[in-house]
């Protein structure tokens, strides 16, 4: 019995050498042995680049571009129109898929080899296609690519482009396709090595795509790390993750295997034998072991881009748990969105969009305000351009998330180029107004708390309860206006052709709002009829500007005033001027004009009159204390002293001139660092 094991095992390893031997022999490439090289070696032609792509190939091997990632975008967007054409003759000639009925991707990875592959069953190339479509440049963005290199453009412009196909030089020093299309009857391989021209030779393995086209990128040195699983499926998620054909990415996994069943025969045979025997009980422990599950490598194809692009169905079909975890998987919140608004624009220009708005504010938003770049990912053919996009929303807006897909901006253009494109100036403004539009329902929605006409009977009383009981809870607005009314104010102040949108959707406390806020509209609804502006006092807290001086007279006519804790409050209302023709006035500054009779003027003037040497005494008095006395380094100039009329309790208050900055300002600029 012995001896048979040491001959099947003295067999086994002659084969496995003899396997290896012929493996070394034999080394498969790209699913080229040593001999299909030699024989395209032979046989195949030789082609110059165009000029353009000689110019091309050269910034893109000599740049130290860092974003190298983009090649994986450009070439599975090259794969999916191929498909996309596939698809489409296939409409018109059902016989087109013939036995290569799947449209999809595939992405590999021969880590020994050193390559990449992307294979799709698409439209394929033939000889003529090979040559004309990978040795000139097409009228697109390569060539203003070029353009603005020879204006002294930065080499990061390579992302911004995209420039197709010849990203693959980015990460790759030598590049072979293999393509073969229904109009051909012979495969083709075309292979460049970046150095000003490229060869293009039938396949000596014959038809093995069926239809379609293989790109394989031989790695430079520095791009190893896309030979990783996790980083190939990263990447080509991040990209094409809505892509509307399915991409695989080939991954290796283990496996458990179970013992082969012939082992158990053979076991069934000794058990016949002897079972006082020795040696055969050693050899049944042993069998014992080699049935325990051994782990097997086998690989895989997994799909990556799993997510769906919800925003081309129609909003009925399109559940809210979809809405849910589509913005989950966009925005990387735990949370589900406050609100969202899901729509087609049409017209001069055609897009579709989702736009979210989330229920808590990053923490660091207000910290990275000036540099935080817009969080709504733009998409054109389903085809990621932009994570982040500068001038997609305002920068008050940046906490939207969202996905703009056009079918109308170009694919290989550059940022600089989206910046200035009209299109993208149209996409913009149509966004803005979506976003204000939805935060314009929320707050309307709020307000009315749901009020319809009036029912009688018990409905009635019904409602009356719901309403109070919605009353009681927090509103959607409400939820929202905590967290994120700093930015509000902000584009209050910086955007002026939406500030008067922006206005109706402020809240502030009042005298009278007993700790609510509450929009302008019910202030004007508030204000008493002889009432000419709307007035606001600014400070620390609630608590302190209820303490003013300034504030007396006011309480005393009952007239209410906006109290403004948040530093941003008061340059927003300086910003807007007025509402609805009501303008804005401090009552901390000197120029507050109260309702009068004309006996109350003659009066008031008659005092000023009676006390002027007094009111000129403390001016001086005044004066001298600032100017030359213990208050010269407080940087304080005293205008004018005067009777007040605004004083019921106190003896005396400080105000401003009118246009001056007011108490909380002056120290609001003092604690800015950047205040010199």
């Amino acid at each position: 019995m012995f001896r048979l094991w040491a001959a099947l095992a003295l067999l086994a390893a002659g084969v496995a050498r003899a396997e290896e031997a012929e493996a070394e022999a034999e080394k498969v490439v790209d699913g080229f042995s040593d001999t299909d090289r030699a024989k395209m070696t032979e046989s195949s032609e030789k082609h110059e680049f165009q000029a353009e792509v000689n110019r091309l190939m050269d910034i893109i091997i000599n740049s130290l571009y860092t974003d190298k990632q983009v090649f994986l975008r450009e070439l599975i967007s090259n794969a999916a129109d191929a498909l996309e054409k596939a698809r489409f003759h296939s409409v018109q000639d059902e016989t087109f898929l013939g036995d290569t009925k799947d449209l999809e991707v595939k992405i590999e990875h021969d880590a020994d080899a050193k390559t990449i592959s992307i294979i799709d069953t698409g439209v394929g190339m033939s000889k003529a296609d090979l040559i004309n479509n990978l040795g000139t440049v097409a009228k697109s963005g390569t060539t203003n690519f070029l353009e603005a290199m020879a204006e002294g453009g930065d080499a990061n412009l390579i992302g911004q482009f995209g420039v197709g196909f010849y990203s693959a030089f980015l990460v790759a020093d030598k590049v072979s396709v293999t393509s073969k299309c229904n109009d051909d009857p012979v495969q083709h391989v075309w292979e460049s090595s970046a150095d000003a021209s490229f060869t293009v030779v039938d396949d000596p393995r014959g038809n093995t795509l069926g239809r379609g086209t293989r790109v394989t990128l031989h790695l430079k040195e520095d791009a190893h790390d896309y030979l990783s699983e996790d980083k190939l499926k990263e990447s080509a998620k991040k990209y094409s993750q809505f892509i509307q054909y399915p991409i695989y990415v080939k991954v290796k996994k283990e496996v458990d295997v179970e013992a082969d069943e012939d082992d158990d025969d053979d076991k069934d045979d000794e058990d016949e034998e002897k079972k006082d025997d020795v040696e055969t009980k050693d050899e049944e422990e042993k069998e014992e072991e080699d049935k325990k599950p051994k782990k097997k490598t086998v690989f895989e194809w997994e799909q990556v881009n799993t997510q769906k692009a919800i925003w081309l169905r129609a909003k009925e079909d399109v559940t809210e748990e979809e809405y849910n975890e589509f913005y989950k998987s966009i925005s990387k919140d735990y949370l589900d969105p406050l609100a969202y608004t899901h729509f087609n624009a049409e017209g001069e220009i055609e897009f579709k969009s989702i736009l979210f708005l989330p229920k808590k504010a990053p923490f660091d938003m207000m910290d990275n305000y000036w540099t935080k770049k817009s969080e709504v990912k733009l998409f054109v053919r389903r085809v990621l351009v932009a994570e982040k996009f500068d001038e997609l929303l305002p920068r008050y807006l940046n906490f939207v998330r969202g996905v703009v897909d056009s079918d109308d901006l170009p694919l290989n253009v550059s940022r600089e180029q989206l910046q200035q494109n009209k299109i993208m100036k149209v996409i913009s403004k149509k966004l803005v107004r979506k976003v204000l539009e939805l935060m314009k329902k929320l707050a309307k929605d709020e307000e009315s708390g749901g009020d319809d006409e009036d029912e009688e009977g018990e409905d009635k009383e019904k409602e009356e309860e719901e309403k109070k009981e919605k009353k009681d809870e927090e509103g959607l607005w409400t939820k929202f206006w905590k967290e994120f009314n700093k930015n509000l104010k902000m584009g209050c102040y910086e955007d002026d052709s939406n500030r008067s949108k922006l206005s109706k959707l402020l809240r502030f406390f009042t005298t009278k709002s007993d700790g609510k806020e509450i929009s302008l509209d019910k202030y004007l609804d508030r204000m008493q009829e002889s009432q000419e502006s709307i007035y606001y006092m600014s400070g620390d807290s609630i608590e302190t500007m209820k303490k003013a001086p300034a504030l007396q007279i006011f309480m005393k006519k009952d007239l209410e005033v906006l109290m403004l804790p948040d530093h941003l409050d008061e340059p927003c209302l300086q910003k807007l001027a007025d509402y609805e023709g009501k303008k804005f006035v401090s009552i901390q500054k000197a120029d507050v004009k109260l309702d009068e009779t004309e006996e109350e003027k003659k009066k008031f003037n008659k005092i000023k009159d009676m006390y002027k040497p007094l009111t000129d005494w403390w001016k001086k008095k005044l004066t001298d204390l600032t100017e030359s006395g213990a208050m010269k380094e407080a940087g304080v100039k005293v205008e004018k002293v005067e009777v007040s009329k605004r004083l019921t309790e106190s003896p005396v208050v400080v105000v401003t001139s009118q246009f001056g900055y007011s108490a909380q300002q002056e120290k609001v600029m003092k604690s800015t660092p950047t205040t010199q």
